[in-house]
């Protein structure tokens, strides 16, 4: 099961560099916002129909949670926006890559403090070795782009 979990997540994260790919190119033509709306509108479209058929009951609603767990759905318009913009000027690998380091210093951080009700999984050398090699794969694919947009 677990190894499935992460097979999805790899696709997940394949979505994600096509979805940037083409909203860029869109973006460019069209306009960042008018893209970003498109995405927005056909998930929430997607998102009613598999509520309507495959939601199970649950016995909290959103209404009864507290209401900071709702500021998630916040974070997906910053980062819609960023990619449609980023990938235009600095190509789908970088801003993928950039992305992708963000998460996981982020993610490190709320494991490590526990934040957001969390369970705590302390920083370790292997930890801390992946996000340094990640910041070093995220300058050579950077570097490699800017010695060849200088070429061209």
């Amino acid at each position: 099961m677990i190894l499935l979990m992460v097979l999805l997540a790899v696709i997940g994260g394949c979505l994600l560099s096509i979805q940037a790919a083409v909203n860029g190119r869109l973006g460019s033509q069209v306009g960042v916002l008018k893209t970003a709306f498109l995405t927005f509108s056909i998930g929430a479209m997607i998102t009613v129909l598999l509520i309507l058929f495959f939601e199970q009951p649950h016995d909290v609603t959103l209404m009864d949670v507290p209401k900071w767990r709702l500021l998630g759905a916040f974070c997906g318009v910053p980062y819609i926006l960023i990619m449609i913009f980023a990938v235009q000027r600095i190509g789908t690998a970088v801003a993928t890559v950039a992305v992708i380091f963000g998460q996981l210093t982020m993610s490190m951080l709320i494991d490590n403090f526990g934040w957001l009700g969390n369970n705590v999984m302390p920083f370790s050398w292997p930890r801390v070795l992946a996000v340094v090699c990640l910041a070093i794969a995220l300058y050579f694919i950077y570097a490699s782009n800017r010695a060849e947009t200088q070429a061209n």
